[in-house]
């Protein structure tokens, strides 16, 4: 990339004699394609830093230089608009809808705790835990998969429970009501 040694007062009288020469332009193109004046103040803004970046674009010969900051203009404010769309939409939290970034490290514990207690559970007590819960069978659908009577489903699974609220007499682990 080749750098163009300039000096800071040619620098200030190039920005300068673009913006008192094609500023009021540049506003309005830019506050008509953007509908806010604090936004197209920055898009012109922008545009003089590119031209005072880019100086022999404008000393080219292609066409006017007005032509090529409103070009500049159109082009900012068409990268800010495809920027702005490929973000996706913003949903305010609220509570019907938690943020998706909710830290999940206390699932992680929960979900570790309550392995660590299913296996202090009998077999037969994991079992239909296993089966009722975790892969969401009915009582009827545990019987036949273990080869055991509904009644027996039943028992289990309330004692089952039972022990596993005596291993958390201070804390519940989603298991209330579940009998």
């Amino acid at each position: 990339m080749r750098t163009t040694r300039r000096s800071g007062g040619a620098d200030e009288a190039l920005v300068r004699s673009l913006f008192e020469e094609h500023g009021k332009a540049m506003l309005a193109y830019a506050t008509r394609l953007t509908s806010d004046r604090a936004a197209a103040e920055d898009v012109v803004q922008e545009a003089l830093v590119r031209a005072w970046r880019h100086p022999d674009s404008l000393v080219n010969g292609k066409g006017s230089v007005r032509g090529w900051l409103l070009t500049v203009v159109r082009n900012i404010v068409t990268d800010r608009i495809r920027a702005r769309n490929a973000r996706p939409t913003e949903v305010p939290e609220s509570p019907t809808n938690v943020p998706v970034e909710r830290d999940h490290a206390d699932r992680v514990v929960d979900t570790m705790v309550v392995l660590d207690v299913l296996g202090r559970l009998s077999a037969e007590h994991r079992e239909v835990l296993e089966q009722v819960y975790l892969q969401g069978r009915s009582v009827d659908e545990t019987a036949k998969e273990l080869g055991i009577p509904p009644g027996t489903v039943k028992s289990r699974s309330h004692y089952a429970l039972r022990a596993l609220r005596q291993m958390f007499p201070e804390r519940r682990v989603g298991m209330e009501g579940a009998a």
